[in-house]
This record gives structure tokens, sequence and C-alpha cells, in this order.
């Protein structure tokens, strides 16, 4: 059985918390794209973890494995599972396994992604962690790869060959060239490859010989659908494919391996950096988000741009995705806003239009259109019943469900582990019916 989970929105859906608790039905979590840039926190009682590079179900101790498709920053790594170890977390290569065919984040990729957003006049708003300078050089096939460390003589020789140019490319971006990667540090990066080496395998063959064993895998994505390398709102998306078809390539397994897919759907919209956003708020309910909602991002602590719950895009990262189910996360947040809005379509140029334009250009442009209803003041977070949350809260998730016709089987109403409601997927049925009258 393989699953697979994606953010359906622009990320920071709350992955962490929702693959913490899912992990523990599942005998690997395999983390498929992206790098460092990512951040997943998760709550155990009242020990808050924060993990980029290492799935979240390591927590609970399901084997976690990083696959090929990840650019991999190993200092940062190393630094992430000593937190963990010194905070009692098992990490042995019984548990956890690296590829060895990930690409390497690499100093000089940082430096450049720092040098080149700051010469930007306009700006993509980076996390400035090198993730786009490390897949660049994979599709350049110039890249440095962890097997790479296992092997002195050959990683001297693949570094050698690659920093003349580098330097080039800083220099003219107005950096010291002269201090790129000083011989200390090709030396503690090859300390550290001894050190990874323990957890170096085949991750295509590790999940493929489970799967046939009859074990279950859990693929767990970076950022969200809208931030997709190719489908997302370009320019303003990440270096990696963040749909779940990249699941297949990042950890090389066949499609016809997948058994669902699941989406992670914020009761409202997050984004961090910059992009269009048509539902961003810069009023008093988009401050409600931010406070009550703590949004600020775990990789780089920036404050998030919060807005309405967006359907069209929904649709879209639907499409992308072929959901099979959703989760909904932060339902708490919205509780004591006066009136909650979705939208429901767009307005562009005088035209109603119920799904994003192709072009970035023109979603920059879309007004949209809300359907709204009255709100609810009772706190969630003790709630584990769906029939017990407020009548209006019950509104708002069907609506979701009936327009999307995708049923949710989780939702989340707190940020501890236990603050979650299971639903019945099997028994419901979310098919959207055009006579009924609109809940909103």
């Amino acid at each position: 059985m393989l699953t697979i989970i994606t953010g359906a929105q622009f990320g920071d859906e709350g992955k962490g918390k929702i693959v913490d608790h899912l992990a523990e039905n599942y005998d690997i979590v395999a983390r498929f794209q992206g790098g460092d840039n990512a951040g997943h926190t998760v709550v155990v009682g009242d020990e808050v973890y924060k993990v980029h590079q290492i799935p979240s179900g390591i927590l609970v101790g399901t084997n976690a494995l990083i696959g090929p498709g990840v650019v991999l920053n190993p200092f940062s790594l190393t630094e992430e599972m000593k937190m963990l170890q010194d905070r009692g977390i098992v990490i042995t290569n019984e548990n956890f396994g690296i590829d060895t065919k990930a690409s390497l984040i690499m100093p000089y990729h940082i430096s450049m992604d720092i040098l080149s957003e700051a010469s930007r006049k306009n700006r993509v708003g980076t996390t400035q962690k090198g993730i786009a300078y490390a897949y660049a050089d994979r599709v350049l096939r110039n890249e440095i790869r962890l097997g790479d460390l296992f092997d002195e003589d050959r990683f001297y020789q693949k570094l050698n060959a690659i920093l003349p140019a580098k330097k080039e490319v800083i220099a003219k971006l107005g950096g010291n060239p002269y201090d790129l990667f000083p011989d200390e540090e090709a030396k503690r990066l090859l300390k550290i490859g001894k050190e990874l080496q323990h957890y170096a395998v085949d991750v295509s063959y590790v999940i493929n010989s489970s799967l046939r064993a009859g074990k279950k895998v859990l693929a767990e994505g970076a950022q969200g659908a809208l931030l997709d390398v190719v489908h997302g709102t370009q320019k303003y998306v990440t270096s990696s494919s963040t749909i779940a078809g990249s699941a297949c390539t990042g950890l090389g397994i066949g499609p016809s391996q997948v058994t669902k897919t699941i989406g992670l759907v914020k009761a409202y919209v997050t984004r961090v950096g910059n992009g269009p956003f048509p539902t961003e708020l810069t009023d008093a309910d988009g401050e409600h988000m931010v406070t009550v909602g703590n949004e600020f991002g775990t990789t780089t602590g920036r404050k998030r741009r919060c807005g309405w719950l967006d359907m069209p895009l929904l649709k879209k990262s639907a499409n992308l995705n072929g959901y099979t189910e959703l989760v909904l996360t932060k339902l708490d947040v919205l509780s004591g806003l006066e009136t909650i809005k979705i939208c429901a379509a767009y307005d562009l140029d005088g035209e109603r239009i119920d799904y994003p334009p192709s072009l970035s250009e023109d979603l920059e442009r879309c007004v949209p259109v809300y359907t709204e209803n009255d709100g609810w003041d009772e706190t969630l977070g003790e709630i584990r019943n769906f029939f017990d949350l407020p009548p209006n809260a019950r509104k708002f998730v069907e609506y979701i469900e009936k327009k999307n016709g995708i049923p949710f089987s989780y939702i989340s109403v707190g940020p501890k582990r236990e603050q979650i409601i299971k639903m019945d997927v099997r028994r419901r049925d979310v098919r959207y019916n055009p006579i009924m009258r609109p809940l909103f």
C-alpha cells in the first residue's frame, strides 16, 4: 500500500502534524522532494519538534527515508539528527536511510541564492537555502551527490572541476569568491559524509521490496501543490515538483503502486514570499489568522500572508494531484470571527470564472467572488466528533466537501497530536448536487 500526501495550497498546511498522526499506521515514511527550505512542526505534549529534512514520522518510531528527489544539506541534516537524538528520538541505520543519489546543497549554492535574491528588483522571496541552485546543478549534471562524499578522491575531483565557474558567478554577483569553499569546509563535509555513509541506501529498492512484502509506505511531500515548479504560480514557486506524481520520480516507484493520495487543506490560505494571492487579507480578519494561527515560517520565521479559503485554487490542486481524500487543518483558528468567507469564483476583467487562469499575471488581476456565512465563537480544541462541532463550522466543512466532491478523512482542531477529528470517509456521499441550496 502506497499513500502520497501533499499540501493542496502554498505549503504550511500542517503536514508535520498529520504525517506524525498517520505514521504509526505505516511501516515507512519517505520524503520525495524539496530540501531544508521546508519546515514541519509537530507538538507532542509540551514538546515542540521542528524538522526540515527528516520525515516527521520518525517521532513515532516509523522507519524514515530521504529519497533521491530531495536536495540534501548535509550540514543542517546532521544538526537535525543530533537535535532529535538529544531529545530521546532513536535514529539508527535500522530506522533511517538516505539515498546515495540525493544531490547536495553546497555552500556555494547558498551564497549564490543570497546574492542573487538581494540583486533582484522583483524578489521571489526565497528562503535563501540554495535550493534552486542545487536543483539547477542536478539538471546540468554538474552536482555533487551524497555518494560522492564516500570517496575522497572522487569528491575533490568533482569539487575542483566545479569551483572555478562558481567563483566566477559569485564574483559577478558581488560576492567574495576567495571565501567560497575553504579547505577546512571540504574536510568537514567529508567527515560528515563518513557519518552519513552508515545511513546510505537505495531508496527505490527498499520501498519496492517493502511494497512487495505487503508493507505500508507513506510518501511525504514538502511545500504545496501551488508552488510546483511547472504547475504553480510562476515565477513565484519552489524549485521542485511538489505534486503527487513527483513521489514516483522522487522515490523511484511506479504509478501503479499508488493506492491513495491525500491533500492537506488549511481552513484559510497562507503564503510565504511573493506571488499572486487573490484572497489575501490586510485587515483585522487577516491579523486574527496570523495571531491565532501563529502564522510564522518554521524555516525563516517570516510572517505569513493570510487570506480566505480559495476554492478555484483548491479545484486546480485536486486536478493536479488526483486526491482521493482531504484533511482539513486549523479549523480552530477561525473561531471568533464574526463572518466566514470562502472564495467561490473569480472576476477576471468582467468575466466570472471558477478555475484559475493559466498565467500568473492573469491570476494577479483576479478579484475574488465570495460566499459567506456567520462564524462561531466556540473553541474547538476538545472536540473529537464531527457532529459536536458548532453548526456553522459543520456547514463550512460540508460546503468544501460538496464543491470538491472529495471527502475529508480528518479535521485538525489544534496544534497538538491528539487534537484531531477522524471522519468516516466511506459512509458519506459528498458528491456535489447543483440544485441543492447553497450552504453559504
